[in-house]
């Protein structure tokens, strides 16, 4: 390795290592994932009798940005607008699975004698599952339209949010390294702070800049300009004292809300697999075998924690959302793991100094076993399902199914209910804008102005700026639901109303005030009364301003128009509609979406000839034939490559007609593979002065004919006449190019055609 730089030569030892090692686990059909750990193992200081690796600082930076990346990529997935859609059910669930296993490893900690600060990371380790490890078990298992699919992943979206809040707490803790009730408080207000302005501000110009910039945007400067803002936003997270993975996670959430998410997460997939990669060897690295085998017996304990667990909280939380027993006890099966966010905050734990060297290697060892038996537990979930049904007393039985049945029924809210919960989101999300835009224009644009301007003067200039620029949220915050339906409602219902609705607005009032006040006494110096009279006069503008008006409406319509661009284009293209696919779902039936495949025998054939209803028990509702949709096809109409079926059933005929459309495929496949005529290829040859083709013409010698083979030049006296005609005469020396398949192109050259 002379001349080389270690960093290469390290980079070297772990991609060859972990390109092999996750070969043979694809061959065994188990995640890459434990492939990545096990090179690590390999190419770790305790295997082999030292390092392979032989700069382990400079790898742990790469591992660094493979957190990063890993974690933008996931935010890409994560989307606010699905978090608001995900439902009761993956909130109440997760909140009840997070909350009991943080308690439950905070406790097993406490028994095994690590220590309190130890236990409460361990906590936090397990009890996040493995969004990777699912989604892909899913996928391979064909499970992903399945009704309680769709309940895991709602789960998964709200956990991945509650991770990225539990490491900035579980940070917060560590270097506090005791409880404090508001220091932890002023930690999650300052939290959900940055979330809201970001996400805000980021869903209101990312999009529309990505929109005006589209037709620059190819696949290089996307991914480049990608990068660079996810980048941008953890120097912004790392600024405001946050890590470095919050500020990809929020980078990634509000690109998934523009059209081109599905765009940037292909293209930023090789990026988070390389440096993925690199990170999860890293986490192999730094397992020592021998410590596992000291701590066998934690090890067991805690994959017994999570395992049994796991299930029992998530059946549990799915159940008091309102699901039934089999979708609980499926689901729950289907959660019986931890994985990478439990690497990355036991990373946090050792990068922070707080928890002992033991832990991480133990944590990455449960997390492998319970990994490798996730296929095993979601394929055991519905004998357990069978035999609880079968064991569970009956009263329970009709208890569970009338709990429900009834938490599904109860969709009426009060008028009262819903209007202060939008006043109270409206009051929180605007206040957060105003004070973080008051924040930033203090800290870094009043330094300069006050440059530029000395004394009041420059005070005016700030002040009167960011009144400007908080003034849209101002009045949002005035005047937003007070023409409401709600509002009306309640106004013209009771004249007792009107009193409380009043007082609302008039709170409202005083709220926005108080901020301006905020805002005039931190620049200039001005007597109490003169500043109250001052803030009313600028707040009576603002309600009365026509031309604010229409501003804060067209800034609403635009944020409103890009946070929902992605979820229309999707319902546009989308050949389901997702209300109805929802409706479906709540009586225990499915739509699927299946491609014809070139190869797929049933390409010609009509829905008659088919038969799916008799064979596989489901029903063609819809053809989407590239822009043509056919609602409710006939028997006559016939399948083409490329059209889209959408088939309502249960889920197990949907998992019947899905292993019969790809074995139908797959057997059509094989034939068509024996049938393959052999690939053509363009050779050349020299005729000899005794072979037959001299004399006659290309049309005489039959070589299109009775060979199958093409003339596509000759060359004659040092000239070369490309595409001769049919009438051209072989004459002895000619080297002929001719393209044919190749067992035809020998006998011709040996002079056999004629």
């Amino acid at each position: 390795m002379s001349g080389i730089p270690v960093l290469i030569s390290d980079l070297a030892v772990i991609l060859f290592s972990a390109g092999l090692i996750t070969i043979i686990f694809k061959w065994l059909k188990q995640p890459v994932v434990l492939g990545y750990i096990m090179a690590g193992i390999i190419a770790g200081p305790y295997t082999f009798g030292g390092p392979m690796v032989t700069d382990s600082a400079n790898i742990q930076i790469w591992a660094d940005i493979g957190v990063i990346f890993l974690l933008f990529a996931l935010g890409l997935d994560f989307s606010f607008k699905k978090l608001m859609n995900v439902g009761g059910t993956a909130m109440i669930s997760a909140l009840t699975i997070v909350g009991a296993m943080m308690m439950l490893g905070y406790s097993a900690g406490l028994a095994l004698g690590w220590g309190h600060m130890n236990s409460l990371f361990l906590g936090g380790m397990l009890s996040m599952s493995s969004t990777t490890i699912i989604f892909k078990a899913f996928e391979d298992m064909g499970l992903r339209g399945q009704r309680f699919a769709g309940v895991v992943f709602g789960i998964l979206v709200v956990e991945d949010l509650f991770a990225v809040v539990l490491m900035v707490l579980l940070s917060t803790l560590a270097v506090s390294k005791h409880f404090e009730g508001m220091e932890m408080a002023n930690s999650i207000l300052k939290l959900v702070a940055f979330l809201v302005f970001w996400s805000i501000t980021g869903i209101f110009l990312i999009p529309t800049f990505l929109k005006k910039a589209k037709q620059w945007l190819n696949a290089e400067t996307l991914l480049v300009v990608s990068l660079g803002l996810c980048l941008g936003m953890v120097l912004l997270a790392v600024k405001a004292g946050f890590s470095a993975a919050l500020g990809a996670f929020v980078m990634g959430s509000i690109l998934a809300e523009t059209v081109e998410a599905e765009n940037i997460e292909h293209l930023i997939k090789p990026v988070k697999d390389l440096f993925g990669a690199i990170f999860f060897v890293s986490v192999g690295m730094m397992i020592d075998p021998a410590m596992l085998i000291e701590y066998w017996f934690p090890i067991l304990l805690i994959t017994v924690v999570v395992m049994v667990g796991q299930i029992t909280f998530s059946a549990f939380g799915i159940l008091l959302s309102g699901q039934n027993l089999k979708i609980a006890i499926q689901s729950g099966f289907s959660l019986a793991q931890i994985g990478e966010f439990a690497f990355i905050i036991a990373s946090l734990g050792m990068s922070l100094h707080v928890t002992d060297e033991f832990l991480y290697p133990i944590v990455v060892t449960v997390s492998v076993i319970t990994t490798f038996f996730t296929p095993y537990m979601i394929r055991l979930s519905e004998p357990a399902y069978r035999f609880v049904n079968n064991h569970l007393p009956q009263a329970w039985i009709r208890f569970l199914d009338r709990y429900s049945t009834g938490t599904n029924t109860i969709h009426h809210k009060g008028m009262w209910t819903r209007l202060l919960k939008a006043l109270l989101r409206i009051v929180i999300t605007y206040t957060i804008l105003s004070i973080f835009t008051i924040v930033l224009f203090l800290q870094y644009l009043t330094p300069i102005i006050r440059q530029e301007l000395p004394g009041i003067q420059g005070g005016i200039v700030s002040a009167i700026a960011i009144l400007l620029l908080i003034s849209p949220f101002l009045r949002a915050m005035m005047m937003k639901k007070n023409h409401s339906e709600e509002f009306q409602h309640l106004w013209n219902d009771s004249k007792y109303n009107r009193g409380p609705l009043v007082s609302l607005i008039v709170l409202r009032i005083a709220l926005c005030i108080g901020i301006v006040m905020f805002v005039i006494s931190s620049l200039v110096n001005v007597a109490a009364g003169l500043l109250l009279l001052i803030a009313s006069a600028i707040i009576l503008f603002f309600i009365y301003s026509k031309r604010l008006k229409k501003y804060s409406i067209l800034l609403e319509r635009r944020f409103l128009r890009n946070f929902t661009a992605r979820q229309q284009e999707q319902e546009r293209k989308s050949p389901i509609k997702q209300r109805f696919v929802q409706h479906l779902l709540n009586r225990d039936l499915h739509l699927a979406d299946f491609e014809v495949s070139q190869s797929s025998p049933s390409v010609g054939k009509t829905l008659k000839e088919l038969n799916f209803r008799q064979s596989c028990g489901v029903s063609v509702v819809t053809i989407i034939r590239g822009e043509e949709r056919i609602n409710i096809p006939g028997g006559e109409e016939r399948l083409y490559p490329f059209d889209h079926i959408i088939v309502a059933a249960t889920d197990k005929e949907i998992e019947v007609f899905r292993k019969f459309v790809e074995d139908r495929v797959e057997k059509r496949k094989q034939e068509l593979e024996q049938q393959r005529p052999p690939e053509v290829s363009l050779e050349q040859f020299m005729i000899e002065e005794n072979t037959p083709l001299v004399g006659h013409s290309i049309r005489e010698s039959g070589i299109r004919d009775k060979a199958a083979c093409l003339v596509i030049g000759i060359e004659r006296n040092g000239t070369s006449t490309m595409n001769p005609t049919p009438d051209t005469i072989f004459e002895a020396g000619d080297v002929v190019w001719i393209v044919g398949e190749r067992d035809k192109l020998i006998h011709l050259a040996d002079g056999e055609t004629i």
